[in-house]
């Protein structure tokens, strides 16, 4: 069995947005005919260059290659052009081949792949998500004061709605901007709306719902062990990336003088970078991005190097929903799984793309049971959404907060 051929898709995400302005999915195909499925996560470029990436990781390292030989085609591309260090980008792009090569041993063997890699283990998986609008994009071009990412209140509300809906978590991230020069001390108005936020949502929801308390690095470790005194006395589940992600001994310090678990882990890639987040202890909750930190099978190896740590994971995501189909089957075969990130309920443009939509039911997904990752594209949806413009998949401000 070879692999022939690459169909790419650069597909835009319809009005509200949830989960980002793009999607960049792509498609292997075998000598036999068989596609395998495969998501992008990379930032760094605009989407039409990262298809230049795919094309080109392709004709150098996959076409021609057997689908089953995954470990091969990873060192393959890790050490292309005399690199042999994690690079973002160039993994993010080998993520969705290798997802991909998955799906179709999967589909060859008739099996999910969570059952080749090692079996499943979680009969279904607790998920969270993030409180959007209810109405309205999740990218407003103005934030009045009355805005759920600004009003404390009206995030009690929606975070009471979620619940109401089924889910035991929610996630919110009202600590300020995050820049290209962060970290940096949070300013005390920044302080003050955090706690307000985190006090009117536990209030809202009593014990009813984890409170995931989101950040982006914005801050020292200093300034973020400060915020987090301030927020312990309503014990979210988690503080996640209080610091740049370049220098987890930096994070560390900030882990060791809260009771909150730190995690991390979505700007991330390989087991090299995990292995430096465990090793000071930075964080005990990992968040890595299926379609950015190597592919499943790297994912799979950090799990299991977490679990020497006691560490759990919680895969990120805010992209597509085939990004979404991989964590599910990393998550179903990980003993040390804690919390899947979901886009709301799997419904809107995230169930249209897909010709089966991932199972959400009273807060859990269910694992599918169908071969491979359990999701195949609707190309007569991604072809009628195409994407033309330039910008990135996400952008920090470039200039300082005054």
């Amino acid at each position: 069995m070879k692999i022939t051929d690459l169909k790419t898709f650069i597909v835009g995400n319809p009005p509200p947005h949830h989960g980002g302005r793009y999607f960049i999915f792509l498609k292997l195909v075998t000598d036999s005919g068989v596609e395998g499925l495969g998501e992008v996560y990379v930032a760094t470029f605009g989407p039409h260059t990262v298809v230049r990436m795919i094309e080109d990781v392709f004709e150098r390292h996959i076409k021609g290659q057997d689908p089953r030989r995954i470990e091969t085609m990873t060192r393959r591309v890790y050490g292309t052009g005399y690199s042999l260090r994690p690079d973002v980008s160039l993994m993010g792009v080998f993520s969705g081949l290798e997802m991909a090569c998955w799906d179709i041993v999967g589909k060859e063997t008739g099996q999910p792949v969570y059952e080749l890699l090692g079996g499943r283990v979680q009969e279904r998986l607790r998920t969270y998500t993030y409180l959007y609008p209810k109405s309205g994009s999740a990218y407003p071009e103005t934030t009045d004061a009355d805005h759920v990412y600004v009003n404390p209140a009206r995030a009690a509300e929606r975070a009471v709605e979620e619940v109401e809906a089924g889910f035991t978590a929610v996630k919110f991230d009202p600590a300020g901007p995050y820049t290209v020069f962060d970290g940096r001390q949070p300013d005390l108005e920044s302080i003050a709306r955090s706690v307000a936020f985190v006090r009117a949502i536990r209030e809202a929801v009593g014990t009813r719902a984890d409170l995931l308390f989101g950040t982006h690095g914005q801050f020292t470790a200093s300034g973020a062990i400060r915020l987090a005194k301030q927020l312990e006395p309503y014990d979210p589940l988690w503080f996640e990336e209080p610091t740049p992600p370049e220098v987890p001994e930096e994070m560390a310090r900030v882990a060791r003088q809260t009771s909150i678990p730190i995690s991390t882990g979505e700007r991330l890639t390989t087991k090299y970078e995990f292995a430096r987040v465990l090793e000071q202890g930075a964080a005990s909750i990992l968040q890595m991005n299926l379609g950015r930190v190597g592919g499943l099978l790297e994912a799979k190896k950090i799990a299991g190097m977490a679990e020497t740590r006691y560490a759990q994971i919680a895969p990120h995501l805010y992209c597509g929903p085939v990004v979404g189909a991989a964590n599910i089957q990393l998550a179903a075969c990980s003993p040390n799984f804690l919390i899947l990130e979901s886009i709301r309920t799997w419904g809107g443009f995230h169930a249209e793309i897909l010709q089966t939509p991932i199972r959400w039911e009273e807060g859990y997904v269910l694992p599918p049971t169908a071969p491979g990752l359990g999701v195949e594209l609707n190309e007569a949806v991604a072809l009628a959404n195409p994407y033309d413009g330039t910008a990135l998949h996400l952008e920090m401000h470039g200039n300082p907060v005054p």
